[in-house]
């Protein structure tokens, strides 16, 4: 106890009440840009995971380069940024929708942040695969 009779902890919350605010601003502004990153990332790549090269065979309505492996590897490189943005923007999301208690932001928060930003900067093996 100090000569106010407030415990540390009480000291260091009435002290830091305008850090905490600052922090939740950043941190939804910080979700909110990663999230529309990642809704465009999903909307890039939603047309080629639908609209297969060459096309389907009419009469088996599969793709022509089925079973060509340059086409699996397409596949598999538009699939891959498809799933991770569409899970980082739920995440994202996730972190819009938390209560920002101060507690939250010794843990919490940041581990949130540091694994919800990793899918987005993984996000397109196409890029190297098909231009270089």
């Amino acid at each position: 106890m100090n000569d106010n009779r407030m415990t540390p902890r009480q000291l260091f919350t009435k002290s830091h009440k305008q850090l905490v605010k600052e922090g939740e601003r950043w941190m939804k502004e910080t979700a909110t840009s990663c999230t529309v990153v990642g809704a465009l990332i999903i909307t890039i790549m939603f047309a080629p995971a639908f609209t297969v090269p060459s096309g389907n065979n009419g009469e088996t309505g599969f793709p022509i380069f089925l079973h060509k492996n340059l086409f699996m590897a397409f596949i598999v490189s538009d699939s891959i940024p498809l799933f991770s943005s569409t899970t980082s923007v739920l995440m994202f999301l996730g972190i819009l929708t938390s209560r920002y208690a101060e507690d939250d932001f010794l843990k919490f928060l940041p581990k949130k942040m540091i694994e919800r930003t990793r899918p987005e900067f993984s996000q397109n093996p196409r890029r190297t695969l098909w231009n270089s």
